[in-house]
C-alpha cells in the first residue's frame, strides 16, 4: 500500500508530496528495507479536488512499478543483478552450465556491461559485447556460448519486470557463422582393430570402452554407473547418473543430460566382462582393507573412490598412440554408436531415447552420415557398371 505525505513551505502551503511505498524486511537480516520513494508536485491550474483524484491516481501507478520492480530497475546495474541471477538460478542451471556462467560473467559480462543499468543496455551494447568477444579471438562457438549466459540473465531481468523485453534477441543481432564440425565416428573396421587392440588393456579400461561403444553413454554417466544399476538377468544397465568435475572441487554427480535416465540393453559379453570386474574390484578391496572407500562404482581409482569422469579421455588418447591407431575423442565411441545403429537399420526413434537425445534433431545428425554412405555406395557401383559396360563396347569394336 502507498503512503502519501505532504511537503509544506515556510508559510505552511503544500507544494509537493511524497508517496511512499514499503519493501518490507530483508529475508536473511530481517532488517527493515527502504521504501520506494517518489515525489509528486501537483500543477498550479488544479483545484483541490483535481489534485486529490491525480494524487491517488499517481500513488496507485506508483504502487504498480514497485510491484513490478521497475522502480528498482531504474537504478540496479548489471554488475549488481548478476548475484540475484546466480542466486535464483542456481537450483535451475547443472553445476557445470552455471560454473561455465559465472566464468562469464566475472571474465566478460561484468567487465563490458557491468557498468550499465539494466533499463540502459540496448541491442547495440549487445552488439558490441559480441563484437568484443569476437576480437578476442575465440572461435564462433565459445563467442555464442558466452552470448547464451547474457541472454539468460537478460531473459530473468524480463521475468522480474526489470526490463520490458530483452535487447538481446538473436534476429536483431549480427552472429559470428559457426562452421559445425565433422563428427567424429570410427569405422567398422577401425572399431574392429581397436577392439583387438583392448584385449591387451586391464579389465577395466576394456569395459569402458566396450560399453561406451554398446551403451553410447557419455563419458560422465559411465564413470557414475554403479554395479547396482546392471541388471544381468533381464541384460539391461540403467543410466541415472553423471560423474561431473569442476575445477577446484571433488567429483559431483548429476542427472544425465537433459534428464533422460534411461535403460538400455547391453550384449552377454559385456555383462561378463563386467562381473569379471565386480570380482576384481572385491578382492582389491580385500587386499587394501580400510584404505578402501566402498561406493559400489563400476570405474574407481586405485582405492575405490570414483573415478575422476576426466580421466577415459586420457587413457582412451594413450591407448589409441601407443597402438598406432588414428587419434579420435573418447566421446567418437558415442558418435560410433549411433551410426552403426543407424547403418544397422535401427529406428531413429530408438536411437534417440538410446543415446538420451532429449531433442530428435540431435539424433538426426547422423542421417547425414548415413546419406554419405548411400552416395558413394552408389558412386562405386555405377563406376563398376560403366566400367564393364565400356569394357563389352571396346570388345564390340574390334
Amino acid at each position: 500500500m502507498a503512503y502519501i505525505q505532504p511537503r509544506k513551505n515556510k508559510d505552511g502551503a503544500v507544494t509537493s508530496y511524497t508517496i511512499k511505498v514499503h519493501r518490507g524486511r530483508d529475508p536473511l537480516t530481517g532488517r527493515q528495507l527502504k521504501p520506494y520513494i517518489t515525489t509528486w508536485k501537483p500543477p498550479a491550474n488544479m483545484t483541490q479536488k483535481q489534485v486529490e483524484k491525480e494524487l491517488n491516481r499517481q500513488a496507485m501507478q506508483f504502487e504498480e512499478q514497485c510491484v513490478a520492480g521497475a522502480v528498482a530497475s531504474q537504478k540496479i546495474r548489471m554488475a549488481d543483478f548478476c548475484p540475484q541471477y546466480l542466486d535464483i538460478m542456481k537450483a535451475n542451471l547443472s553445476p557445470t552450465t552455471l560454473d561455465l556462467y559465472k566464468d562469464v560473467i566475472n571474465k566478460a559480462i561484468i567487465p563490458m556491461l557491468g557498468h550499465l543499468k539494466l533499463t540502459d543496455i540496448k541491442t547495440a551494447h549487445v552488439q558490441e559485447y559480441v563484437q568484443k568477444l569476437s576480437a578476442m579471438k575465440i572461435s564462433p562457438a565459445t563467442v555464442q556460448r558466452r552470448l547464451v549466459a547474457l541472454k539468460s540473465i537478460l531473459s530473468l531481468a524480463v521475468k522480474l519486470g526489470y526490463i520490458a523485453e530483452s535487447p538481446a534477441k538473436s534476429e536483431k543481432l549480427i552472429l559470428p557463422k559457426i562452421v559445425t564440425p565433422k563428427i567424429e565416428i570410427f569405422t567398422k573396421q577401425e572399431a574392429a582393430e581397436m577392439l583387438a587392440c583392448l584385449e591387451k588393456e586391464d579389465l577395466q579400461f576394456q569395459v569402458m570402452v566396450q560399453l561406451a561403444i554398446y551403451t553410447g553413454a557419455r563419458r560422465g554417466e559411465l564413470v557414475g554407473l554403479k554395479f547396482s544399476d546392471v541388471d544381468h538377468e533381464n541384460m539391461k544397465i540403467t543410466i541415472e547418473r553423471a560423474a561431473i568435475k569442476l575445477k577446484g572441487s571433488e567429483t559431483q554427480l548429476k542427472p544425465p543430460k537433459d534428464y533422460e535416465v534411461r535403460t538400455v540393453a547391453v550384449n552377454l559379453n559385456c555383462l561378463q566382462m563386467i562381473k569379471s570386474l565386480e570380482v576384481e574390484k572385491k578382492k582389491q578391496a580385500e587386499r587394501l582393507c580400510d584404505l578402501w572407500h566402498e561406493g559400489g562404482w563400476i570405474f574407481t581409482q586405485w582405492d575405490g573412490k570414483i573415478m575422476n569422469p576426466q580421466t577415459p579421455t586420457r587413457q582412451f588418447c594413450d591407448f589409441l598412440k601407443k597402438n598406432g591407431l588414428k587419434h579420435r575423442k573418447f566421446h567418437a565411441l558415442r558418435h560410433t554408436s549411433a551410426t552403426l545403429l543407424l547403418f544397422g537399420g535401427v529406428n531413429v526413434k530408438q536411437v534417440q531415447s538410446r543415446l538420451g537425445h532429449g531433442k530428435m534433431e540431435t539424433t538426426n545428425k547422423y542421417l547425414h552420415y548415413i546419406e554419405e554412405a548411400d552416395v558413394e555406395a552408389v558412386n562405386i557401383l555405377d563406376s563398376m557398371l560403366n566400367k564393364d559396360a565400356k569394357v563389352k563396347i571396346l570388345k564390340k569394336a574390334e
